[in-house]
């Protein structure tokens, strides 16, 4: 009951500060939603803007080049009263959204899957933060509360993606794969997450029913089962838009990157430079690139696959096409549910100061090249290249730490003892 009480007391503050920040000053939500830390082209909250007056006017918001988001976006966002002079119900979307978001990080954390999986039990199991201070972490987090404050579709993302993985963590296979259908749907790369998440939900299954469930069906009906579910989405949206033209404007930007607005992320700037004959080459290499980790993951850490699906958010978070700080807040807030390899860390203090020295010189660079033009582009990008850095090393960090914590609980006389490579 106290810890009911604890979680509704969260709740409250955490929604009373969005609500207070949304209503003690009108004009930042159109502040942070022209940030390019926080809005890309294809999760800016202003673009959705445009393209629903286009589709309360029965034009084809996908015709201008402008619109790049998910077509079942409009009719919902076209149920809410005008963002513009009634913002109200829009803000209390968004902070519904991260109140739920942060409910199935919690849900994820009491599923313990992050310190004893069905293949694995770290020695350090009893080290762990309550799912109220997990929740906390993410409900506070400065850039979630930036992301809910500008309102980009991005959220929503998150929102499904937290979802998808507390009920992978349960073994809730239908919702499960229909959240991360809808993730898929929204953002395109959180399908690359299907493998680790089926692993998750396999082994909770296998771990919760007397009987082993063949490896084989579990996989096939789980693919078709997403397969049906992202064929339904993009068939209503066909429906909707009356063509498949959306799939160019929204997936097809992504893959292709035709829009080259600046970001936190490593593409813009590359392909800006980039020779247009190298062009198709390199975007084969990128995607590549971003794709090549999860098969060697979720190979090498199969034994905790949550774990993996964990370690990818922050991969995507540096390397996806357009990423923003809602990325690496969502990343950021399953980093708690390891509490018990942060002893094992070796560069906490120099990953956070990098963090740190990004977010407050970002915004100085961008508005040095911008406005001020005292500046260039290298100004912006080579501080985007140091919040990379600070993303890769806390990943790396990580990853090293739970290799060590399973190498232990292999050779317990080892724990403790300095590790030199010979």
């Amino acid at each position: 009951m106290a810890v009911d009480k604890q979680k509704a007391l969260l709740f409250s503050a955490a929604a009373a500060v969005r609500l207070l920040l949304f209503t003690a000053f009108p004009s930042l939500p159109n502040l942070l939603t022209g940030r390019v830390e926080i809005s890309t082209p294809v999760t800016s909250f202003k673009r959705l803007q445009e393209g629903l007056f286009l589709y309360t006017h029965n034009v084809s918001p996908y015709d201008g080049g402008i619109f790049h988001q998910a077509p079942l976006l409009l009719p919902l966002f076209s149920l809410l009263p005008n963002s513009s002079s009634h913002p109200f119900a829009t803000n209390l979307l968004y902070t519904l959204v991260d109140l739920l978001g942060a409910n199935a990080l919690m849900q994820i954390a009491e599923t313990g899957q992050s310190v004893s999986s069905r293949l694995f039990t770290s020695s350090r199991k009893d080290l762990r933060w309550n799912t109220i201070a997990v929740g906390a972490s993410f409900l506070f987090n400065p850039f979630t509360i930036a992301t809910c404050i500008a309102r980009p579709t991005s959220a929503l993302t998150n929102f499904f993606l937290l979802t998808s993985i507390a009920k992978a963590a349960q073994g809730a296979s239908i919702t499960f794969i229909l959240a991360l259908s809808f993730a898929s749907y929204l953002s395109l790369h959180p399908i690359l997450l299907f493998p680790p998440l089926l692993l998750l939900c396999y082994d909770v299954r296998v771990t919760k029913s007397k009987g082993t469930p063949s490896p084989l069906t579990f996989s096939i009906s789980h693919i078709f089962g997403l397969a049906v579910a992202l064929a339904l989405l993009l068939y209503l949206s066909a429906l909707l838009t009356g063509s498949w033209e959306f799939l160019a404007a929204t997936y097809g930007v992504r893959l292709l990157l035709p829009d080259l607005t600046p970001n936190v992320g490593l593409w813009w700037y590359f392909f800006i430079e980039m020779f247009d004959s190298f062009r198709e080459f390199f975007l084969g290499v990128f995607w590549l690139h971003m794709a090549s980790y999860v098969g060697g993951l979720s190979f090498r850490l199969r034994r905790q696959p949550l774990f993996v699906v964990s370690s990818l958010l922050g991969i995507f978070a540096i390397f996806q096409p357009y990423p923003s700080i809602a990325d690496s807040a969502l990343y950021l807030a399953l980093v708690p549910l390891y509490r018990h390899i942060f002893p094992l860390m070796r560069y906490s203090f120099l990953a956070a100061s990098t963090l740190l020295y990004a977010s407050f010189l970002g915004p100085a660079f961008y508005y040095l090249w911008i406005y001020a033009g005292s500046g260039n582009a290298n100004f912006f990008y080579a501080i985007t290249l140091v919040w990379s850095l600070g993303l890769s090393v806390i990943v790396g960090d990580s990853l090293y730490a739970v290799l060590r914590d399973e190498w232990e609980v292999e050779r317990p006389e080892m724990r403790g003892k300095e590790i030199k490579r010979i």
